[in-house]
């Protein structure tokens, strides 16, 4: 029977043995990937990096597309069962032209990592005039995943990882104004509308593919050190979040809480591979488990209930059309 986690039905965890301090070692442990196909965006630094060696080591071929090849070429050097590909995810032709050559290969796609993002970055826009975190966080995750479609189909078993944050708690989306034209840039505002936009875009495909055999999740990673995702804030932004004193040094008990890299990747490694999701799709999940739905009140451990709203996920649906071009017909 088809299920759906709109207004977050099924955010209860499932008691996967696993914790905060889990790693990609641990989740992975006895699942053999070999004959698998997976692609995995941003997959050459940070926890994208993390995931791609998993999923490489335990058999699958992994596809990663970069924007800088020479750079993903020695990140990745020394991994076996991993092929490069360009793509840039601020350009929907450089999206499209990658979508259409792995299609071109006939083969089938199992697992989707979408992987890649930006944070903390200055105000920019796409050649169609779309904010960069916007384009980068969600809308190319769309455009990629609309032009994978038949792939991701006929593995009759896919899964879509979709990697969201705690972030998504900054900000619900702004229909009004996506675009910030009409009010005031803050980039955290920006980062956090288009994690709640991966939010409502995971749980709407889950339900209208469940009869495709595809199923769809969005990740919370933790706060992980070592990422390039703040290569670009500037110190007053860590500053004034309480990260780092007057002198720029990380605050002791803010060190404590980060996660390492592997720890990072596990959830979206448990979300691509764990059996425990076979009949469970469109959860946002956290510390290789389901999470539970956030409280009301200021930032707290979770989802929050706005980024699982039926109307809002088919509302974004729509829109995610419009801004993109690209009619994505799940069937």
């Amino acid at each position: 029977m088809k299920q759906n986690n709109y207004q977050g039905a099924l955010q209860q965890p499932t008691g996967s043995g696993f914790n905060a301090t889990s790693t990609t070692s641990d989740v992975i442990k006895g699942i053999d990937l070999t004959g698998k196909i997976a692609i995995v965006t941003g997959g050459n630094t940070g926890i994208g990096l993390e995931t791609t060696k998993t999923l490489a080591a335990a058999g699958a071929t992994v596809i990663v597309p970069a924007r800088d090849i020479e750079k993903a070429k020695r990140n990745l050097q020394g991994t076996s069962n991993v092929e490069l590909e360009a793509m840039d995810l601020m350009d929907p032709l450089s999206i499209d032209g990658f979508a259409y050559k792995f299609l071109a290969s006939g083969r089938a796609l199992h697992l989707l990592i979408n992987n890649a993002g930006i944070m903390w970055v200055p105000l920019r826009r796409d050649k169609r005039g779309i904010e960069s975190q916007l384009a980068t966080n969600y809308l190319a995750l769309f455009q990629l995943t609309a032009r994978l479609w038949p792939a991701l189909k006929m593995a009759n078993g896919a899964r879509v990882v979709n990697v969201s944050s705690h972030g998504h708690q900054f900000a619900p989306f702004s229909f009004e104004d996506p675009n910030f034209m009409n009010r005031e840039y803050e980039t955290l505002q920006g980062y956090g509308q288009s994690k709640t936009a991966v939010n409502l875009f995971s749980l709407e495909l889950d339900s209208r593919s469940q009869s495709s055999n595809v199923r769809v999740y969005s990740v919370h990673p933790g706060s992980i050190g070592g990422t390039e995702l703040g290569r670009e804030a500037p110190l007053e932004l860590f500053q004034q979040m309480g990260f780092c004193d007057a002198d720029g040094n990380l605050l002791p008990e803010v060190a404590a809480s980060l996660k390492t890299i592997p720890q990072g990747a596990a959830t979206t490694v448990w979300c691509a591979t764990s059996s425990l999701l076979n009949h469970i799709g469109g959860v946002y999940c956290e510390d290789a488990d389901i999470a539970r739905l956030a409280s009301d009140t200021a930032m707290s451990e979770g989802v929050k209930a706005y980024s699982l709203d039926e109307a809002g996920a088919k509302k974004l649906w729509t829109l995610s059309e419009e801004m993109t071009g690209i009619a994505f017909p799940v069937y």
